[in-house]
């Protein structure tokens, strides 16, 4: 991914950042450009280069309105999903996702005698750092920190484990999770959390591409409506970034709640999901298809 997919997230992220300060009075193009020091022309390429539609279609996916709508359609979405342990698609997005969950021994031994390889690599939200085992990805965060203070996140999670640097099959990883042209790609996941945050995990992985779901409705769909508060737990405890979308989950009013890499970075997420499915002229057509091949998750 060039280095110009960091500088359009960088110009997106100010842009995100302003229209939040400045809902109430709804600034024009002309504002927001200016805000982020472009011209209304620029900032319109860099818009439909980044997202593939337009700055005032994209910023229709970040309003309140448009998250109140989406989970009152969550229920059949998320429902017909979770049922059938597949997840949909859309033009810009064919990755499958499976995963396998440590058990309760490799998570008591901390990654004792296990080699990490990880390294940092540009994404459409700014740089990520990955982290991944011979059996699949098992650390994957977008830079909210200097690289140092990351790595040692990571060491933190896995002070067991043996870590080696590869920026450039990391950058492999990332051209898989987010290709420049639409291609089938899968990724496997190994995921070290208690029983219940995997299930929320593993719930969170078929919810549908570019749809919004809530901590209640998430809950129900796990048999426990009462757990919204632990529900909100896991996601906070997810340390696999956009792969576990706990992203597509905000608060029942509408409000996008917190995200562990910045609630900019959340809407950013949101609005570029939802314009993927916009951008595409044959949606259900391809969510069938995918819907068809997609691999079930993993228990």
């Amino acid at each position: 991914m060039p280095d110009d997919a960091r500088h359009q997230y960088a110009l997106i992220a100010k842009a995100i950042a302003f229209i939040r300060a400045h809902a109430r009075t709804q600034p024009s193009l002309d504002e927001i450009a200016a805000a982020v020091h472009l011209s209304p022309a620029h900032l319109q390429r860099v818009f439909s280069a980044w997202a593939g539609i337009s700055p005032k279609r994209f910023l229709q996916y970040l309003t309140k309105e448009h998250a109140l709508r989406q989970l009152a359609a969550a229920h059949d979405t998320l429902s017909v999903a979770c049922d059938s342990g597949l997840s949909s698609t859309s033009r810009l997005h064919a990755l499958m996702v499976s995963c396998e969950a440590m058990t309760p021994g490799e998570i008591q031994a901390a990654g004792r005698g296990l080699d990490i390889g990880y390294g940092f690599a540009p994404s459409p939200f700014g740089t990520a750092l990955a982290g991944w085992t011979a059996r699949g990805v098992c650390h994957f965060a977008f830079a909210t920190a200097d690289d140092a203070a990351m790595v040692a996140e990571l060491a933190a999670l896995w002070p067991g484990a043996a870590l080696r640097r590869d920026d450039g099959a990391a950058q492999g990883l990332l051209h898989r999770i987010f290709p420049r042209m639409p291609t089938r790609g899968s990724v496997h996941l190994v995921l070290r959390g208690t029983n219940f945050q995997i299930k929320v995990w593993e719930a969170l992985l078929r919810t549908d591409f570019g749809r919004l779901t809530s901590y209640h409705q998430l809950a129900q769909r796990l048999g426990a409506p009462g757990a919204q508060r632990a529900v909100g737990g896991a996601l906070a405890a997810n340390t696999l970034a956009y792969l576990i979308p706990c992203h597509r989950v905000i608060r029942e009013s509408g409000d996008i709640g917190s995200y562990r890499w910045g609630s900019e970075r959340k809407l950013a997420l949101i609005g570029w999901e939802a314009a993927g499915l916009d951008a595409s002229p044959d949606v259900e057509r391809e969510r069938s298809a995918a819907a068809a091949t997609a691999a079930a998750i993993s228990p």
